[in-house]
């Protein structure tokens, strides 16, 4: 049983496509730390300290040097670390280095005696602009670290493989980040890799969530497509000056447990 739980990573992992009406953002690992902490109670303990580093928009390289070694000094009994996504959406990448980085990454943090949680994001390749290239690039990406295998301390959840992950009901507006249907389903299987009982519900309104999907029309590509390249040309992140959301194990509370 975890008693704690930091997170790492980019906006998949700081939960991007499940705001909340407050303007923040929850996700699949808010879900997975209030999981771990229901069955942390349920055996007798206390809720679980939950930390979440991740910044939306980071490329993987800064993202394990900002991110893991802080995480690293909370000593956590779990870490999850996924990255990547940004590096394989830019225009040149080279899959084995990604790959390579994530491995190495979680192998430090079990020399630490931390269990560690590698997993994939959602493949959103049906439903974006120039969805053949995500899913080429996404695909070698997920081989490449599934050729290098989980070793001991490892528990690998393969999101990217997941099909029904793919449908466009599971995907927000800008056809890039899960919404809060899809971040619950990421949480489950995180949760069944991790063998905790996966909770009935999240308290999420599924038939609003899923009329809130677009098409890919000329508002969508002037509301989501014109500022990403933009950033791109001029060099800017979607987290730059961004804080973490949870930078410190922090108990998951009882309202967490009614979310």
């Amino acid at each position: 049983m975890f008693t704690s739980y930091a997170a790492i990573g980019d906006s998949f992992t700081e939960g991007m496509g499940d705001e909340l009406p407050d303007g923040s953002v929850r996700g699949w690992a808010d879900f997975v730390a209030i999981g771990l902490s229901r069955a942390a109670v349920a055996a007798g303990g206390e809720p679980i300290g939950y930390a979440n580093l991740a910044i939306r928009g980071r490329k993987l390289a800064p993202l394990i040097e900002e991110q893991l070694a802080p995480a690293i000094a909370m000593k956590p009994a779990l870490l999850s670390l996924n990255g990547g996504g940004n590096d394989i959406m830019r225009p040149k990448i080279l899959i084995d280095d990604v790959a390579d980085k994530l491995v190495a990454a979680a192998q430090t943090a079990t020399d630490a005696g931390i269990h560690v949680l590698l997993l994939s994001g959602g493949n959103p390749a049906k439903n974006m602009p120039l969805g053949s290239l995500m899913q080429r690039r996404g695909d070698e990406l997920a081989e490449a670290v599934r050729a290098r295998g989980p070793h001991a301390g490892v528990t690998f959840v393969d999101n990217w493989a997941d099909e029904e992950l793919t449908d466009i009901r599971y995907w927000s507006a800008d056809k890039i980040h899960l919404n809060a249907i899809g971040h619950a389903r990421v949480a489950g299987n995180v949760l069944r890799g991790l063998g905790i009982t996966v909770p009935e519900q999240w308290g999420i309104d599924e038939d609003a969530v899923a009329r809130a999907s677009r098409r890919n029309t000329l508002g969508y590509y002037r509301e989501y497509v014109v500022p990403w390249i933009g950033r791109r040309l001029t060099g800017r992140s979607s987290g730059d000056g961004r804080a973490p959301k949870r930078a410190t194990l922090l108990p998951v509370t009882i309202e967490d447990h009614a979310a």
